[in-house]
């Protein structure tokens, strides 16, 4: 990997996307981060580059602002970027569909369609100059609905079949596309998506070991390792106790 150009992640604050972050950092590559939190983005930066000599570029962007990510892409006009990690995504509750609040559904429409589209589609021109590489995080609820998981496993679907697309309108520019799907990973994702339930969150990760953000990142990190005639188009990455959106084996 090149020092002379960045990757590019979102959702870079805690989970996949931090743990992207010091992955790729090891390995001696520049990085734009991108989330809401700017304390945790400046306490990773600080770590990244103390650790390993990094340049990186921190900005504060609220992703449900479709301005916000445009501002965003202005800014960075005349930096070469190489990777597009499209990690930024969220679930709120697991409910009925006729119970749940109509904001909830809004807001993860908000990130893990429209922004993660609009990220996509800004980002293509800066990947097609530099023969770049796509990193989509979609999931096994993108081909596995299961109860209460709606809107999210509808928004994570989308993903799956953007990516795909995407390397097909893509073809013959040397862009790459990958699509990552994780089944269960310890992160703050079952924290945000019960709303700070500490209780019910971590009863999900209970009597069995489930996927590390690390385990993730160090996926991405061979995906985009691969020679440039090599793509690898999809991979579902589950914890050895998961069968399905559904079947855990906890002891």
């Amino acid at each position: 990997m090149t020092n002379t150009r960045f990757a590019l992640i979102t959702g870079a604050s805690s989970g996949i996307g931090e743990a992207c972050a010091v992955e790729l950092a090891k390995k001696g590559k520049n990085l734009i981060l991108l989330a809401r939190r700017a304390e945790k983005l400046e306490s990773l930066k600080s770590t990244l580059v103390k650790e390993y000599g990094v340049e990186v570029l921190v900005h504060v962007v609220d992703l449900v602002n479709i301005y916000e990510i445009e501002s965003f892409f202005k800014g960075i006009a005349d930096r070469d970027v190489d990777v597009l990690i499209n990690n930024a995504g969220l679930a709120l509750s697991k409910t009925p569909f006729e119970d749940y609040k109509w904001e909830d559904f809004d807001q993860m429409i908000n990130v893990n369609i429209k922004a993660f589209t609009r990220v996509a589609q800004l980002a293509i021109p800066h990947l097609k100059k530099t023969k770049g590489h796509i990193v989509n995080i979609s999931s096994i609820a993108g081909i596995e609905a299961y109860e209460g998981g709606s809107v999210y496993c509808a928004s994570k679907a989308f993903v799956k079949m953007i990516s795909k697309a995407l390397r097909i309108d893509l073809i013959g520019t040397g862009v790459r596309v990958t699509d990552i799907a994780p089944g269960n990973v310890e992160t703050e994702f079952s924290m945000v998506r019960f709303k700070g339930d500490r209780e019910v969150a971590d009863s999900i990760y209970k009597g069995y070991a489930p996927l590390s953000a690390k385990d993730i990142a160090d996926t991405i990190v061979f995906a985009l390792s691969r020679p440039e005639n090599v793509n690898i188009e999809y991979l579902l990455i589950m914890p050895t106790a998961q069968a399905s959106a559904t079947r855990t084996h906890k002891v």
